[in-house]
């Protein structure tokens, strides 16, 4: 990895892991209507498989992947607007969490169902080979996510039409609060459809990187989907009101001192590319100015209410 993209690579994880914790701010202080589906651990899996993509190629991220978004373009302002639901953010107030998407940069908002963003992705690989460009279109799936039926279907037709589709599955440990032994027969990996399977540390982000960078590759090459899947743990509950009690502190330890922002951290010293020590505490200021200035925006207007909603005149 060079100098300039490792560094990219890293600010776009410690922005994720800000950009959160300023979110969770927001929700304790009464600001934020509904949760947060935290990506606290994960921040490698997201953001390096984006980072290894072209700016040709097409992403479908979940909720737990923020990283991808930022990777891609999508700014902590319009965030923090799409949290709070004002009338300036991306969808004018009408949804949250992530829901939001750009075509302009690649991004494919998600669906609420989970595995329904396999098919889609496959649709959006398969209209690549229609129209003759050598594009590759990338999603995610937990644990959890592995076992509907969407995720099955879609991975199928992508195996079956060989279609340049990535499929990262985020092994994080619990789906919701189910263990993937109470949940899956076999390792997640198990469940590829018979799409080209590579297996990576998710906590080493030069790993995962270069991983998608082959994923990529071989799908570009013609080689049909790949399933990329990338162990890794997800260090907070299900979403903010999940408080975790169902995994042993034991666990967590071992898995904190996996952390991928401190590995990444001692890769890049190692390089001799230490990250800029005032980088952190400038984000912070960045994220705090950003967060007073949504919370000033307006709210949408409630006569706008089915604005979008139906192609034509309101029935």
């Amino acid at each position: 990895m060079e100098r300039e993209t490792a560094q990219r690579l890293y600010e776009a994880m410690l922005l994720t892991r800000l950009l959160e914790e300023r979110l969770v701010t927001l929700l304790r202080q009464g600001h934020l209507p509904g949760t947060i589906y935290r990506s606290l651990g994960q921040e490698a899996t997201a953001c390096a498989t984006a980072m290894a993509l072209g700016p040709e190629d097409v992403i479908g991220p979940l909720l737990r992947n923020l990283g991808s978004m930022l990777v891609r373009g999508a700014t902590p302002e319009e965030v923090l607007l799409q949290y709070l639901r004002r009338a300036t953010g991306p969808t004018g107030g009408r949804e949250g969490n992530l829901h939001f998407g750009s075509v302009a940069r690649g991004i494919l908002a998600p669906t609420a169902a989970l595995g329904a963003m396999i098919p889609v992705m496959a649709g959006v690989a398969l209209s690549f080979r229609q129209r003759g460009e050598n594009r590759v279109a990338m999603t995610w799936i937990g644990d959890g996510g592995s076992s509907t039926g969407a995720f099955y279907e879609g991975l199928n037709f992508a195996v079956v039409q060989k279609l340049a589709l990535i499929v990262v599955g985020e092994a994080n440990g619990y789906a919701f609060s189910t263990p993937p032994d109470r949940q899956m027969a076999g390792s997640m990996a198990a469940r590829s459809q018979g799409a080209f399977t590579l297996v990576v540390d998710g906590n080493d982000a030069i790993a995962v990187f270069e991983a998608a960078a082959q994923a990529r590759q071989r799908c570009l090459d013609g080689d049909g989907p790949v399933f990329l899947v990338c162990e890794t743990f997800r260090m907070k509950g299900h979403a903010e009101h999940d408080d975790q009690r169902y995994v042993e502190p034991a666990l967590l330890a071992e898995w904190a001192a996996k952390d991928p922002l401190p590995r990444f951290e001692g890769w890049l010293a190692r390089q001799g590319w230490p990250p800029d020590p005032t980088l952190e505490g400038r984000m912070r200021q960045a994220l705090s100015e950003a967060a007073e200035q949504a919370l000033l925006a307006p709210w949408p207007d409630p006569a706008s209410l089915e604005r979008g909603v139906f192609s034509g005149p309101t029935p």
